[in-house]
């Protein structure tokens, strides 16, 4: 087996090293700078999963999710901006529209950096974003009640569902236009950092062109619930974090530990995933989030009361593991990790 790491891995933990790491606890308090957007561009870990042929590595699911685990660790709110970017990469490979002739390179080699708008579709049958035909395009009303990275995208991929109960996803460019308003960005527990806003969606016209994927809701629902039961690799990353502010013997057993679960995550992860394994799937991930939730409070409590400034990096690490409990969570993830919570050790959950 080739141990040697995968040249984006590589840059990865140089850049969270030498800029992400140290910029932390400021970039907390004060926000995403440019700055570390455009590091990451230059980085090309914006193309890990992308088309070789558009200008992206096309590296495996196991370069992606280590450096995720990377860049959450170092900075949690510069890696929420930058995950959001590979859904619409992943969309355009796998689109027959014409955005993703004009599209994919540019997001492929990092030129431009993209955010989402679609996860108000999982409150369907509530279509909190309406779309309808109009003209040679499309209209899209209604409310997007998160979108991150405000101010820090150069486009986004938008999506709502139509009167016959079809999802149309397409590109916008991520800045106020006719149709489209931003709020002021919100005040977060965690991760306020990463420029969060909701969107006023009155009107927003979007050519043909823009179009990236247009499926029945149900299709497409069927594959997004398969997704969500992945443990997110984030939350390895914030959980490693937070072992490195322990002394040795109280982190190697929450290390072993991580490290099981983390082995059994992904090797569920590279199975094709169906419902028939779902329970297995939520039931790793809700044990991934105790043993996060364990690492965080225990770098809490080493800490002591220096933990409770916001300058501290264990208070950051411990809010930040609260933000990723929730991040991605559906209906069904919800209830499987209430019920490993409410289950007593030792009983099978």
């Amino acid at each position: 087996m080739d141990l040697t790491p995968h040249p984006l891995v590589v840059r990865a933990r140089r850049l969270a090293t030498d800029l992400l790491a140290p910029a932390a606890e400021r970039v907390d308090q004060e926000g995403v700078p440019a700055g570390h957007i455009e590091a990451v561009k230059r980085s090309g870990l914006l193309g890990v999963a992308a088309p070789a042929e558009h200008g992206g590595a096309g590296a495996p699911p196991a370069v992606l999710r280590e450096t995720a685990e990377i860049l959450a660790g170092a900075c949690c709110a510069t890696w929420f901006v930058q995950t959001q970017h590979h859904t619409p990469v992943q969309t355009l490979a796998r689109s027959g529209f014409p955005a993703r002739e004009r599209l994919l390179g540019p997001l492929s080699r990092g030129e431009l950096l993209s955010g989402v708008a679609y996860a108000h579709l999982r409150s369907y049958p509530r279509r909190l974003v309406r779309v309808s035909r109009q003209g040679e395009g499309w209209r899209f009303d209604g409310t997007v009640p998160w979108y991150t990275g405000w101010g820090l995208n150069d486009v986004m991929l938008l999506a709502g569902v139509t009167d016959s109960d079809e999802v149309l996803f397409a590109f916008a460019e991520a800045r106020e236009q006719p149709g489209l308003r931003a709020s002021a960005p919100m005040r977060l527990a965690a991760l306020t950092a990463a420029r969060t806003v909701s969107l006023e969606v009155d009107g927003l016209w979007l050519p043909a062109e823009a179009v990236a994927l247009h499926t029945p809701y149900a299709r497409w629902a069927a594959g997004d619930r398969l997704k969500t039961l992945h443990t997110n690799p984030a939350v390895f990353g914030v959980a490693e974090a937070a072992l490195s502010l322990l002394d040795e013997g109280t982190a190697a057993p929450l290390r072993s530990r991580l490290a099981d679960v983390r082995d059994r995550a992904y090797a569920l992860a590279d199975r094709p995933a169906s419902e028939a394994g779902a329970g297995e799937r939520l039931a790793v991930r809700a044990e991934a989030y105790e043993v996060l939730r364990t690492a965080t409070t225990a770098a809490v409590v080493a800490g002591g009361g220096r933990s409770m400034a916001l300058t501290s990096r264990a208070q950051r690490l411990a809010r930040e593991g609260l933000f990723l409990l929730v991040q991605g969570q559906t209906a069904e993830s919800r209830a499987a990790h209430l019920r490993a919570l409410a289950t007593p050790p030792g009983e099978p959950r």
